[in-house]
């Protein structure tokens, strides 16, 4: 402790004289010092002098004694010695280690759920974007800018949010018929019909998925082409395991409470709403035991059911689908139209639950789910309301200040304009040159390791081959969304006012789906630039339908790369990301792809059996893992592919790392660590998942989420990877280098 103790402060030191070469040598020194048992602190004097007298020794030192002296390298030495917890063993537990420190120093704000590596980044990204949206435009531009910043001002104008109330949304229920729970006896049953409730809500923005999930996606067995997509409903609760606990769950307890509290506020007697909501929340519940869960949609071609209406229609006569289709989508489609129905058990349950549920329930029901979209667009009673369900659900003490909830609503629909914005004044070009050269290192590793395989037959191999080859690599932003004529008519037909948020939200959201929905005739085109547009995220992508990955600009910065810092510290940090998403192409899911991104077989039988056998280990391995702050196992089967593109990817990363040392150089040390380039790639590469949450939206991710919690996506990779003990000396049959390992690619 002592020792670490020191070398903060020799770092500190370094920085606060403004880290120039010659100091930050310093930071060396008194490392050396403190080895050789020398307790007595130099002056700054002697220790400058120091420097003048040893400047050019320091290229004569052994290459692995060398130690890297640039602001760069001192800053991020700094870093990692304050992320560390060098008291930590780590050989028992390797993300304490690396993250330990982090952890320790870090509070989550009443506000937030989590704090993490991404979400610190993604703050510092905010802060831009909200400077540029608040900021006047100095000239005329462009009109998709100006309906974006009316959309943030309109957000932000609580005044007149307050001023309005409930009006907006009690004129759209009588639009709609009323809400029986309101109405009371004056609620005409007779005018109701849920068909028409829905495409009544599609016409005026508001989700028509309520019954029966509609898109247009495209196909998955010819993805040139756009197809009619039908699902399981979506529904009001985050995932259907809460619903089935039914009301002994606090969290189902809370999402009854918001449904009675919301018809009180606009009215209705409390006893009504209490009885009347109780029914819409059973039958909700019946829809969640409908539907299939997670773990059984991870096969693709479970979902792949092709048929046309009349076929339909068999499957569910009681439903008039000529004018379900013809009137959510934008356009009458023929009968011989393809439709994709992921579940069919779920078309033919609904088809015979509609009919045999009173109108008042199924009405209560349907109009709820409207009033539970309006809450971000209502006043401060319904965002207390919303943040007392949210505390529940996250564990969230106080809702996020109101910029950051507006900035929120621009990163949906609006986020191609909003990136548009922010590369023209943030992105730095060369990064972009630097992330390709890393690319292509791990993308050629990972062609390697496919060669050393024992358990791949030779034809699956070259069909691997084939389709890591086929690889589409996007970086940073494409030059498009630079051209305001192109991104304006992306947006030509959207206008956003300064006089309603409420009404605005409507606009973008039916606009959204209509946009969405006028893809149905036109070809997919592989590569289109408006699928690669959303760069001011913090984020990375695979794309299984383009065969292709992803790394927005706004993941090209802080924790995650520095092009001032050394390679190791890259290759552990986004390289590691870089491999994580090349592997989703051949995780339990990806490798249901071919190279042109379609949904076909290209396994041979034995190797497929082998695979499945491999991927079982790393459920198992996953699944035996408990989260400390709330006794949860980690579910291994939803979670799977996550973990395969972790373990792939870290190794991919570490082997390319290694690749990239014999074609340049063995890199310097940081000053004041005593760790070796290798070591500090695994330290780098650890510290990019520090997080600390919340014990309830721990419980959220491990019930619904498709990535473990942090600690385990290190732990987890780590203890498989040889690579590893080796760097660290890990002991045989240490919690990090335990006998049973797992390793699919």
């Amino acid at each position: 402790m002592e020792r670490t103790l020191c070398a903060i402060a020799i770092v500190a030191l370094v920085m606060c004289l403004a880290m120039t070469l010659a100091l930050a040598f310093i930071g060396y020194q008194y490392q050396k010092l403190i080895e050789n048992g020398n307790g007595n602190k130099p002056s700054a004097h002697k220790l400058v002098k120091d420097v003048e007298d040893n400047e050019n020794n320091l290229q004569e030192l052994p290459r692995k004694e060398k130690v890297c002296l640039t602001p760069g390298c001192v800053k991020a030495a700094a870093e990692l010695l304050k992320n560390m917890d060098e008291t930590v063993d780590p050989c028992k537990d390797f993300y304490h280690f690396a993250c330990g420190g982090w952890v320790e120093s870090q509070v989550i704000p009443d506000d937030r759920t989590s704090v993490s590596v991404f979400s610190v980044l993604q703050d510092e990204l905010n802060n831009k974007l909200r400077g540029l949206v608040e900021k006047e435009p100095e000239n005329i531009e462009p009109s998709h800018i100006t309906s974006m910043r009316n959309m943030y001002k309109t957000c932000m104008n609580l005044t007149e949010i307050e001023e309005v109330g409930n009006k907006p949304l009690l004129d759209l229920l009588q639009k709609f018929g009323g809400w029986p729970v309101l109405e009371g006896s004056n609620w005409n049953e007779s005018n109701f019909d849920w068909l028409n409730a829905l495409i009544h809500f599609r016409q005026n923005g508001f989700s028509h998925d309520l019954l029966l999930d509609l898109s247009v996606t495209p196909d998955f067995r010819n993805n040139t082409r756009h197809v009619i997509d039908l699902d399981q409903a979506s529904l009001g609760m985050p995932d259907r395991t809460y619903l089935l606990r039914g009301l002994n769950d606090s969290a189902v307890r809370g999402y009854f409470k918001l449904m009675v509290e919301s018809a009180v506020i606009l009215g209705a007697d409390r006893e009504v709403a209490e009885r009347e909501m109780l029914d819409a929340l059973q039958f909700e519940t019946i829809l969640a035991n409908y539907s299939l869960p997670r773990e059984e949609r991870r096969n693709i071609s479970l979902l792949y059911n092709k048929m046309n209406i009349s076929e339909i229609q068999k499957l569910a006569p009681n439903i008039d689908w000529h004018k379900y289709f013809n009137n959510l989508l934008n356009e009458p489609i023929p009968d011989n139209e393809d439709i994709i129905v992921n579940v069919p058990s779920f078309v033919r349950k609904i088809n015979n639950l509609i009919p045999e549920t009173k109108k008042r329930v199924l009405a209560n029901y349907m109009i709820w789910r409207v009033v539970l979209q309006s809450f971000a667009t209502l006043g401060k009673l319904w965002r207390e309301l919303a943040q007392e369900y949210n505390k529940v659900i996250t564990g969230q003490d106080r809702e996020e200040p109101r910029w950051e909830q507006c900035m929120s609503s621009l990163t949906g629909s609006l986020g191609i304009a909003l990136s548009s914005l922010y590369v023209k004044h943030h992105f730095k070009g060369e990064s972009k040159d630097m992330a390709l050269d890393m690319v292509n290192y791990i993308h050629r590793e990972f062609l390697r390791m496919l060669d050393e395989l024992d358990w791949m037959d030779k034809q699956t191999v070259d069909y691997a081959r084939a389709k890591a080859k086929a690889i589409s690599s996007y970086i940073g932003y494409p030059e498009q969304i630079l051209d305001d004529e192109k991104v304006g008519k992306l947006y030509e037909t959207l206008n956003l006012t300064m006089e309603s948020y409420f009404d605005n939200v409507q606009r973008l959201r039916k606009w959204s789906t209509d946009y969405a929905f006028s893809q149905l005739r036109k070809p997919n085109l592989k590569g289109d630039w408006r699928k690669h547009a959303r760069a001011a995220v913090v984020n990375a992508y695979y794309n299984a339908l383009e065969n292709s990955i992803e790394f927005p600009a706004g993941i090209l910065q802080g924790s995650f790369f520095d092009k001032d810092r050394p390679n190791y510290l890259n290759f552990g940090a986004i390289g590691f990301v870089i491999g994580h998403e090349i592997t989703h192409g051949f995780d339990d899911r990806g490798r249901q792809f071919d190279k042109d991104g379609n949904n076909r077989n290209w396994w041979d039988h034995k190797t497929d059996l082998k695979f499945r056998q491999r991927t079982q280990c790393i459920i198992e391995q996953y699944s035996n893992y408990t989260v400390p702050e709330n006794g949860l196992r980690v579910n291994g089967i939803n979670t799977q592919g996550e973990n395969i593109a972790d373990n792939g990817g870290l190794k991919e990363a570490f082997r390319a790392y290694r690749k990239w040392v014999e074609d340049h150089h063995e890199e310097a040390m940081l000053p004041g660590l005593k760790y070796s380039p290798d070591q500090l790639f695994w330290v780098s590469a650890a510290n990019v998942w520090c997080g600390k949450h919340r014990s309830e939206v721990l419980r959220l991710r491990v019930l619904v989420g498709s990535h473990s919690p942090s600690q385990f996506r290190v732990i987890g990779p780590l203890s498989n990877l040889p690579e590893f003990s080796t760097s660290f000396n890990c002991p045989k049959a240490s919690p990090m280098n335990p006998e049973l390992k797992c390793s699919v690619w």
